[in-house]
């Protein structure tokens, strides 16, 4: 033997072990492109704003209480599309309300300051509870 067969195992602290199978690692959790969470997430706002302006137009929910409370699934909803889906109120007389209170008919209720949002209400109840 030589002095390098003698020295090496001197050099390896820690003694062969017995052979274990290797685990592949582990897979990582299946997410979504990002593309696809975003249409998913665009589906359940329109059907959330759908239902919401069936009940508007039902007069299940008032258009006084989505404009003050800006609910999660009105917030991208614009004036003009809110104030049409109440029963009797077409485009043209959404339009000359809006116009009215010196907003936008494009105007987001999301993005709205509380005082634009008392002001459209107190016109919305001039004219008669929808």
């Amino acid at each position: 033997m030589s002095a390098a067969t003698t020295i090496a195992p001197a050099l390896n602290p820690m003694p062969s072990a017995p052979a274990r199978p290797v685990e592949p690692p582990a897979a990582p959790p299946i997410v979504e492109p990002q593309h696809m969470q975003a249409l998913a997430r665009a589906n359940e706002v329109r059907l959330a704003r759908a239902e919401l302006k069936r009940q508007v137009a039902a007069g299940n929910v008032s258009a006084i209480d989505v404009v003050l409370t800006a609910p999660w699934e009105a917030e991208s909803m614009s004036l003009i599309e809110l104030l049409s889906s109440q029963r009797r109120w077409g485009r043209a007389r959404s339009r000359k309300l809006i116009l009215q209170t010196g907003m936008s008919e494009n105007k987001r209720i999301g993005t709205m300051t509380e005082r634009q949002r008392r002001l459209l209400a107190a016109a919305l109840e001039a004219k008669g509870r929808p």
